[in-house]
């Protein structure tokens, strides 16, 4: 019962995702471009307006969507892992009660994040971030999703799609930590003494997005080295640490933060929905097969 209840609600997590994704994923794409824009270089991009004014005019609407395949292919197993490992580890990590305290949630956060990272999150992004990056090109080369994977694969081997894995890890692994840590703080402070106290689907939207907004401010500038890292630019930097020691030198703290705008938009959005769907469907399975 309780490996059905964990099926279904990954599903269903996943199907959310997706629809998400494709609700929010312009933010995304103007947050990559702006990111990818180097201030070494003539920078292309006055601004997030002006980002999507170049990218309609030049592809039409259609252009902001450039790499939602490879993050749509990505978010049911994303999904799954992330809420998958961190089912596991919450359920070993209660105290005799079945309480969550916000430290062990921030633990097993950081432990679903770290594994999302490795087994879907680095591979999807890098794809992500290069066909984004493509579409910057004279003359792109990805025709779509599975020959852009076939082309990276072809020139760069597997590990072509494992480029900034370091960065991603503490990316993933941090975004998750902090999302975890605030939404079981925030769900322990409203309950109270009253650990079966229900929570209004609207109230849990408000955590998840005010949740979602403190791991952008904590770790955009991971986020910023991270996209450098699988950008079609990659090349340049030795490490994930030179990468940022670059960044630095050649464009100031400031660079750090670039994309911070239509990123808050995004993962406020996506963490709200997503822990809204979590904790609903939590509901609904655990007074059919009474899984706590």
């Amino acid at each position: 019962q309780t490996g059905l209840f964990l099926v279904f609600f990954l599903f269903l997590g996943g199907i959310a995702g997706g629809i998400e994704i494709c609700i929010t994923f312009p933010t995304e794409y103007v947050k990559t471009q702006l990111q990818l824009d180097e201030k070494a270089n003539p920078p292309r991009y006055k601004g997030i307006v002006d980002c999507v004014k170049q990218t309609v005019d030049g592809y039409g609407v259609r252009g902001l969507y450039r790499g939602l395949s490879s993050l749509l292919y990505g978010s049911i197993p994303k999904a799954a892992v992330r809420f998958g490992v961190f089912e596991f580890l919450s359920n070993k990590m209660r105290d005799e009660s079945g309480k969550l305290d916000s430290t062990r949630g921030l633990f097993c956060g950081l432990g679903a994040g770290v594994a999302e990272a490795v087994v879907v999150v680095c591979p999807m992004e890098t794809v992500k971030v290069k066909f984004i990056h493509d579409q910057s090109s004279a003359n792109p080369k990805y025709r779509g999703f599975f020959h852009g994977v076939r082309e990276i694969i072809r020139t760069e081997g597997l590990r072509g799609t494992y480029q900034g894995l370091t960065a991603t890890v503490l990316k993933q692994g941090s975004n998750q930590a902090i999302r975890f840590y605030v939404m079981t703080s925030l769900r322990n402070w409203y309950k109270g003494e009253d650990p079966n106290k229900a929570i209004n689907p609207l109230v849990t939207g408000a955590f998840g997005a005010f949740a979602g907004a403190v791991s952008v401010f904590g770790n955009t500038p991971l986020d910023v080295i991270k996209t450098r890292m699988q950008g079609l630019e990659a090349h340049k930097y030795k490490s994930t640490l030179d990468c940022a020691v670059k960044i630095m030198k050649h464009e100031g703290p400031k660079a750090f933060y670039k994309g911070t705008v239509p990123r808050l938009g995004r993962v406020c959005m996506d963490v709200a929905i997503v822990f809204i769907i979590y904790e609903e469907v939590v509901k609904v399975l655990n007074k059919v097969w009474k899984t706590d």
